[in-house]
């Protein structure tokens, strides 16, 4: 549907995290969502997710675990660890970052002639979940590393109903 997808993820992703974080991203071959360095399977992620409607509608869910989840805090706010005073606090960090993702995404399908809109930032935490979506979405899953950790950038989309009547 969108040929391109794995580029303007890997744009956004790039763009986001090199401006906003002073991260330099890779893309990664892994197929497993991100885990700790002690290779602990039940290790704690937050999700960021941010959906888009228009003529391609879908989310956009960006997957770390809660360790870089408080860097990736603490680099956007400029504070230290122990500055973070509650988990609502990184949630909004995560939230904002993949707000910002997913703006970059959604002006390069703008570009692209796909208008959308955003919706508002939502947050999963755990320690064992997958993204899936309907039989019809086109579900892709993108892996970086970043700071030696890994990245999740996990995209579900169709075609709007409203796009396949015009």
């Amino acid at each position: 549907m969108i040929e391109d997808m794995a580029t303007l993820v890997t744009e956004a992703v790039t763009e986001v995290f090199s401006t906003m974080l002073s991260y330099s991203i890779n893309s990664s071959q892994s197929t497993s969502l991100p885990h700790s360095a002690s290779g602990n399977g039940s290790s704690m992620h937050v999700a960021g997710g941010v959906g888009f409607g228009g003529d391609v509608t879908g989310v956009v869910y960006i997957v770390v675990t809660t360790a870089f989840a408080r860097e990736i805090t603490c680099r956007l706010l400029g504070i230290g660890d122990g500055e973070i005073d509650s988990e609502s606090m990184v949630n909004d960090a995560i939230g904002e970052l993949a707000n910002m993702v997913v703006g970059q995404i959604k002006s390069r399908l703008c570009d692209r002639g796909l208008p959308c809109v955003l919706t508002i930032p939502s947050i999963v935490r755990g320690s064992s979940f997958s993204v899936e979506g309907c039989s019809t979405d086109e579900h892709e899953a993108y892996r970086f590393m970043c700071a030696n950790q890994q990245l999740s950038v996990e995209v579900l989309a169709k075609p709007s109903a409203i796009a396949n009547h015009h």
